[in-house]
């Protein structure tokens, strides 16, 4: 009995190894989701700057992959924030072409959360920094 008890046991421990593998592998990727969203249609799903969009805009799409490059090997994220939020001017950035997303993400917010409490903030927060997390990883070396 207790063989059988073992082999059960050992058995589910597998299935939950296995489960729970598959699992983290499928983890959604929040910043990619963003970016794929409300970036590649302008920026490209590459990131350098031909999506769809480019074509019909005054001002080429910046190249995202080569931010930190052309910046001595550091990614400007506060610049990146501002810009991407729109709540403050970026000095020497011109003529605003790019949507501020911030206060679409609060709108968003407010239609996701609209009978519960929550800091529109947070929010705002962590949709921005996992979209800035993702344009890191497109950084060409």
């Amino acid at each position: 009995m207790s063989i059988k008890r073992n082999a059960f046991a050992a058995a589910l421990l597998g299935v939950l190894l296995v489960t729970g593998s598959a699992l983290a592998q499928t983890r959604p990727d929040l910043g990619k989701r963003e970016f794929d969203t409300n970036c590649a249609m302008c920026h490209g799903l590459d990131g350098k700057g031909g999506g769809v969009m480019s074509t019909y805009l005054n001002r080429q799409p910046t190249n995202l992959t080569t931010l930190a490059k052309t910046n001595g090997g550091i990614l400007p994220m506060d610049r990146m924030y501002a810009m991407i939020d729109g709540t403050r001017e970026v000095p020497g950035h011109g003529t605003r072409d790019m949507p501020a997303w911030g206060n679409d993400y609060r709108v968003q917010a407010a239609q996701y959360y609209w009978d519960v409490p929550y800091d529109p903030e947070v929010v705002v927060r962590g949709k921005i920094l996992s979209l800035l997390e993702y344009i890191n990883r497109l950084q060409v070396k």
